[in-house]
């Protein structure tokens, strides 16, 4: 009988997998964790100074416990690594009123009991004057427990805190394979293969290339940043909080205020201009295309920032046909466990999931439904 190396494995420490290998570390279990480059690397999805992170999930009311969960989390692991990862200034959910914004705001303050402010036209004009072109019928919801995410430093502040518990770490490290065998799964690298009782596959972008046939689509998605005009204090993160806001031309914007280390953050829902991608073929360099449309946006409902940005990234987000993740067992194999199809708003729930998929590989009840998660349910 071989000898195991590890009881689990996680292979891809991005936002999911940092996460969940703090949490099976913590657990005193022994873990592997696998990452291709370092932790906190500039080339998946998982960096850029700043997320957004808000409990008001518009998306599905099913995830707000996933982001109350994942607050707490975060609280625990900066305790724990001295590591400021959350700043809460509120998030305006902008809109009109049957808007897809405002209805998936209010359908998951209702499903949760979640009281919310509710500003009209007037006084999102008057408090947040940064914010142009607010018609009549526009109103905004106010989701207070929400602000700025850092993901670099939540998965150093994860892969510290697991690596402290225990976890055995190889960075620099790609996996090539990651196969089902009858003493449980291999896990194929350069330097030699490694055989553990349970493996979680979270490599972001690079999900489909380990576990081919599920349905996600890598997309290149660059990351903006403005300056305003003048009076660069009327866009600090105090003043212009963060938000996400329906235009109703069948795009959104988000963003957030600037701080101490970054600029103000703008970025579209959707964009013509972003791409499927192999993400080990993405291209990193940066053209003109890559902001028009952001800057078009940006000069007409936020006209005090200068429309050609301050700075812009590459980066990726991996969608799903209906936007959820991808989050269980693939096939129903008790060897594997995957995370990943974070289609661009999984980075929030990253301690939630993390602690998800460590419950299941524990034989743990799941602290909330996570049905609509479930990766086998487009086969």
């Amino acid at each position: 009988m071989p000898v195991l190396d590890a009881e689990f494995a996680v292979v891809g420490l991005g936002a999911m997998g940092s996460h969940a290998l703090w949490r099976l570390a913590s657990r005193g279990k022994e873990v592997l964790g696998f990452e291709q480059f370092q932790p906190g690397h500039p080339f998946g999805s998982t960096h850029g100074k700043t997320r957004l992170f808000r409990t008001l999930c518009l998306e599905h009311p099913g995830l707000v416990p996933m982001a109350r969960r994942s607050i707490d989390l975060w609280r625990e692991l900066e305790a724990e690594t001295d590591t400021s990862i959350v700043s809460l200034c509120g998030l305006l959910n902008m809109g009109a009123t049957e808007s897809g914004v405002i209805r998936g705001v209010q359908a998951a303050a209702a499903a949760h009991g979640q009281a919310v402010r509710r500003l009209t036209a007037a006084e999102i004009r008057k408090e947040f004057p940064q914010h142009g072109r607010v018609g009549d019928t526009d109103v905004a919801i106010l989701d207070p427990i929400a602000g700025v995410a850092r993901p670099e430093a939540a998965v150093l502040a994860a892969t510290s805190a697991a690596a402290a518990a225990g976890a055995r770490l190889f960075t620099q490290t790609g996996v090539i394979d990651v196969t089902v065998v009858d003493q449980g799964v291999r896990i194929r690298t350069a330097a030699r293969d490694f055989l553990v009782a349970q493996a979680i596959v979270t490599p972001g972008p690079w999900l489909s290339h380990l576990m081919p046939g599920l349905p996600m689509l890598p997309t290149r998605t660059p990351l903006t940043w403005f300056t305003p005009s003048h009076d660069p204090g009327t866009f600090s993160v105090d003043r212009f909080p963060a938000f996400i806001r329906d235009l109703g031309e069948g795009n959104r914007i988000w963003g957030h205020g600037s701080d101490t280390d970054h600029d103000v953050k703008v970025g579209p829902e959707d964009d013509p201009h972003y791409s499927l991608v192999n993400p080990d073929l993405v291209d990193r360099s940066i053209s003109t295309d890559d902001y028009a449309l952001v800057s078009r946006l940006v000069s007409e409902f936020l006209p005090d920032l200068d429309p050609q940005p301050s700075g812009v990234a590459a980066c990726m987000i991996t969608r799903t046909p209906d936007h959820q993740f991808l989050l269980g067992r693939p096939y129903g194999d008790p060897r594997l466990l995957l995370g990943g199809g974070d289609s661009g708003h999984a980075f929030k729930h990253a301690p939630g999931l993390g602690e998800v998929l460590a419950q299941l590989a524990c034989g743990e009840e799941p602290f909330t439904d996570i049905d609509f998660m479930d990766p086998n349910r487009f086969r």
